[in-house]
């Protein structure tokens, strides 16, 4: 309890002093680039999207067809997504399966297209004839526009992953219905298997999700073994950043840049290796693919929504965001935010879960409590694999996933055509 007190006085001070000093989106410049993995950056760090948008820089030039399309939710956010109707090779005709490709916190959907086509999820599933689409959440460098509003406003940053559940997701998957006529796969990595679960288990986008595979499985948070994401959560870096006004947390500039250097600072936390501080030890990364990773990465979010994923942390629990008791009774007419059951998921939904035996942030006592609410799921819908020397970014970066993992996940899928 002590260091949890320091640690709010420290991280207090700190960000005062920042945020006299700086401004919210100022870029940090440095003649010696990148330090602590992503925590510097130089002076040719942009948050723009490249010209063309994702198809063009990291798709068409291999190669594949691409159509970009722009989805609005209902509250407003213009969200971008990209389709791979076929392989490189082409065929498949009309009735290609739609995969929809959801990506996690702080990254967006170029993670799934940074190794070769022949590693890479998305290019591997469209050569195995599926119907690929990629989703970017509102606030990544694709997704930053609205109808009324501004990135730089404040109002932009008012949501958590519960908003991603009621508008994200379901905007995306409509529009995939619409275009395809057909119920949709789904792969998700990290929160990108929260926002399903959570979504799942309140019946929501069950009539047009025909499977989904989840790497990664984030719903419980309690065994987190990442030394700097406990730090952070429980220091109540969320609740001080939203304190302070910084609604969009950008990890690549200003008093959020700052912050994360602090944090490393702190006893136990090593962010040499950003990564590894983050996710655990990977075993598979290629090299230059984690270079390439780096000049794009991390992704923007809300400060809300890491005061929401601290929470999960600190809780133990699966809820909706906590406002604190005053505030809920006006948001949800009781002192508590209601619960996530996941209990609740449709007991024949298929299912396939991958988790790693090194991950840091999925850890494997946090998926057993995510089983055990899975304990009635019908024995013939549930397939669950585990990885012993995998950690988090093995998933969709690691040069072995292709035989390990997606080949696992386009039998599932062919299993429940």
């Amino acid at each position: 309890m002590a260091f949890k007190i320091m640690s709010c006085l420290h991280i207090l001070s700190l960000l005062s002093l920042l945020i006299l000093e700086l401004e919210p989106n100022r870029v940090l410049g440095s003649s010696r680039g990148r330090h602590f993995g992503f925590i510097s950056y130089g002076d040719n760090w942009t948050d723009s999207a490249p010209p063309g948008g994702m198809c063009a820089s990291t798709v068409a030039v291999h190669g594949y067809k691409c159509q970009e399309f722009e989805v609005k939710t209902d509250d407003g956010y213009i969200l971008s997504v990209q389709r791979i109707p076929e392989g490189r090779t082409g065929g498949g005709g009309q009735n290609r399966q739609p995969v929809l490709l959801q990506h996690g916190v702080l990254v967006d959907g170029a993670t799934w297209l940074l190794n070769p086509p022949d590693q890479s999820l998305a290019t591997i599933l469209a050569d195995n004839g599926f119907d690929v689409w990629i989703s970017n959440i509102r606030g990544t460098r694709y997704s930053r526009r609205h109808v009324t509003l501004d990135s730089k406003d404040s109002e932009y940053w008012n949501w958590s992953w519960d908003e991603l559940i009621v508008h994200d997701l379901p905007a995306v998957i409509d529009f995939i219905f619409k275009q395809t006529g057909q119920k949709t796969h789904y792969v998700g990595h990290s929160m990108g298997t929260l926002i399903a679960l959570a979504s799942f288990s309140e019946g929501r986008q069950i009539d047009k999700v025909k499977s989904a595979a989840l790497l990664s499985p984030i719903a419980y948070l309690s065994h987190m073994a990442t030394p700097l994401g406990d730090v952070a959560a429980r220091a109540f870096v969320g609740e001080i950043t939203t304190l302070f006004g910084l609604a969009e947390f950008n990890p690549k500039g200003g008093p959020v840049n700052k912050l994360l250097k602090f944090l490393c600072a702190q006893p136990g936390v090593d962010c040499y290796d950003l990564m590894t501080a983050l996710t655990g030890k990977n075993c598979c990364l290629n090299a230059s693919t984690v270079e390439l990773f780096l000049n794009d990465e991390p992704q923007s979010t809300s400060t809300k929504n890491m005061v929401h994923l601290a929470q999960t942390v600190r809780d133990g629990i699966l809820s909706k965001y906590d406002y604190g008791s005053i505030y809920n009774l006006a948001h949800y007419g009781e002192p508590k935010p209601p619960k996530y059951n996941l209990a609740n998921i449709s007991r024949d939904l298929p299912l396939f879960l991958s988790y790693g035996g090194q991950d840091a942030l999925s850890d494997g006592k946090d998926v057993e409590t995510l089983l055990d609410y899975l304990k009635f799921h019908d024995v013939d819908k549930l397939h669950v694999q585990y990885i012993k020397n995998y950690a988090h970014a093995d998933f969709i970066m690691g040069i072995t996933a292709k035989d390990l993992v997606y080949n696992q996940i386009i039998s599932f899928f062919r299993n429940y055509a």
